[in-house]
């Protein structure tokens, strides 16, 4: 049974999607802030965080970054501030999706077996387990990325969306073909999350030296040539 921390600190929402959760046989753990969301996060080693952003003593966004210096489970935001910039803010600190409230507990659950599956490793099935392009290497069973010697350390999202790439080595992809492969069909998401994940793809590889992916302008972004 996968376990979900759900951090949050308003009771009725917990109470509400503990219930949503336990009948798709989930096990949920609960924190009412940051502080104890953290402490959960690494004592528990929950499969997914939800995470509300308002709280008191420690924040969704502190509690995110944080997290994503050693962490790369999957992170889906609740939060009443649904405007786009927030969306994005979330986005670009390592969270994987956004739902804003009011939601649907049944769009909830869908969301976060969306988002475990696109955590899953791929079964293997003889092929070469390596996504070799230059410096860069994509282990596509460990959800694992390197840049010559060095892992960076990805979202599920950021490793598919590299990994559609990666597989469209010498095409350039437009942002509609890379929510596809991120996120999968029928998932609707604005051109500046992808951007968003972008910059955050950049950053994570610049810190190791790496540059990976191009803008293709007006078009869409590409994997850069090899050196």
């Amino acid at each position: 049974m996968l376990s979900i921390l759900l951090v949050d600190d308003d009771p009725h929402i917990r109470d509400m999607v503990r219930f949503a959760l336990e009948r798709e046989n989930f096990a949920v753990i609960e924190a009412e802030n940051g502080v104890r969301g953290l402490e959960l996060a690494r004592r528990e080693q929950p499969a997914l965080i939800l995470l509300d952003i308002m709280m008191p003593e420690m924040d969704g966004t502190d509690m995110c970054r944080i997290l994503r210096q050693t962490s790369r489970v999957p992170i889906i935001f609740l939060s009443s501030r649904d405007e786009e910039i927030d969306r994005i803010l979330g986005l670009e600190l390592g969270g994987d999706d956004y739902v804003g409230k009011p939601f649907s507990p049944r769009e909830l659950v869908a969301r976060v077996k969306a988002v475990l599956r696109r955590q899953a490793p791929a079964e293997p099935d003889g092929a070469e387990a390596d996504l070799v392009h230059g410096h860069l290497r994509l282990d596509v069973h460990l959800y694992r990325a390197f840049w010559r010697d060095a892992e960076v350390v990805l979202t599920a999202t950021e490793f598919n969306l590299l990994r559609t790439l990666a597989q469209n080595k010498r095409r350039v992809l437009d942002r509609n073909a890379l929510v596809d492969g991120a996120y999968g069909l029928n998932h609707f998401v604005s051109d500046r999350t992808i951007d968003s994940h972008i910059r955050r793809l950049r950053a994570k590889f610049d810190a190791v030296g790496g540059a990976p992916i191009e803008t293709a302008h007006g078009l869409g972004y590409r994997l850069a040539a090899c050196e």
